[in-house]
């Protein structure tokens, strides 16, 4: 089984780490690599892998998963790209695997060996809990086998789908952001519940387990075999929220608020500000 590398052991390090073990995937064949001493011992205990020192990590590494701070890459990509020049002549071909926001594959081709496979992902913040999903996009020089391989990699923490490059922005702004959308509408509805009469935890409850049965109906519609596959005709967001909405009902007066405020405009206008600002962040070259 390919060897993989994880430089980085923050949140979503640990997420694939994590995903990586229960999807079945041996300790033999992972290696950590963290700067914190203290990060690193915590991880080491918790998963019984073992750390490494980077260049020591990418040795023999098939797949080298970058998951650290923005401002980090460069220096992590010049040891990578030392390592791998030493290791020119090894029979397995490195693929490069980039979670870090904003740097394009093409930053890391101009500082790697030349021809180097690169593949850029944007997974999100429910990968924590195995529920997130993930879009991948390829570099110039990689592979549908390679892209193949790195979809399975991050199949163990969700669902996982492939873009080009030039919409990982958009990506960024709709699924990378999105779950802050979600906490930021799941917030305001329990206020109104708690300004309502009820308690913070019954609002909380009800708000959650709302939001989770909703997703759950969409889900099941989508699914193969699901309920679209018996016939039935609402199939997306807008016709389950037509279902659930009786004409002049208590759901259309809530709704009819909903569109008054702007809702509409107000999401549009937070995946626009959120594409932009993933756009100027970006490093592209240096």
């Amino acid at each position: 089984m390919a060897r993989i590398a994880i430089i980085g052991g923050g949140n979503m390090g640990e997420a694939l780490l994590a995903g990586l073990l229960r999807a079945g995937r041996q300790t033999k064949d992972l290696v950590l690599s963290e700067k914190s001493s203290e990060r690193a011992g915590f991880l080491s205990q918790t998963y019984s892998v073992r750390v490494a020192p980077l260049a020591d990590a990418v040795e023999n590494a098939a797949y080298v998963i970058v998951a650290v701070k923005p401002a980090d890459v460069e220096s992590v990509i010049s040891e990578i790209a030392n390592a791998a020049g030493e290791a020119a002549n090894d029979a397995v071909e490195q693929v490069l695997v980039s979670v870090v926001a904003g740097v394009t594959t093409g930053f890391y081709e101009s500082h790697l060996p030349a021809g180097s496979p690169v593949i850029r992902a944007m997974p999100n913040a429910p990968a924590l809990v195995g529920a997130g999903v993930t879009a991948l996009a390829k570099g110039r020089f990689a592979t549908p086998e390679q892209l193949s391989e790195a979809a399975a990699l991050f199949e163990c923490v969700g669902s996982v789908l492939t873009v080009s490059e030039a919409q990982i922005d958009t990506v960024t702004a709709v699924s990378g952001s999105g779950p802050a959308y979600f906490f930021l509408f799941l917030e305001a509805l329990v206020d109104a519940g708690v300004t309502n009469g009820l308690s913070r935890t019954v609002a909380t409850e009800l708000a959650v387990q709302t939001m989770a049965g909703s997703v759950a109906m969409l889900l099941d519609r989508l699914e193969p075999g699901g309920a679209a596959a018996a016939g039935r005709p609402d199939t997306t967001a807008a016709e389950l929220r037509a279902l659930v909405t009786s004409p002049g009902g208590t759901t259309a007066a809530g709704l009819r608020e909903l569109e008054r405020g702007g809702v509409r405009a107000a999401v549009a206008a937070a995946v626009d500000a959120a594409k932009t600002r993933s756009e100027q962040l970006g490093i592209t070259s240096g």
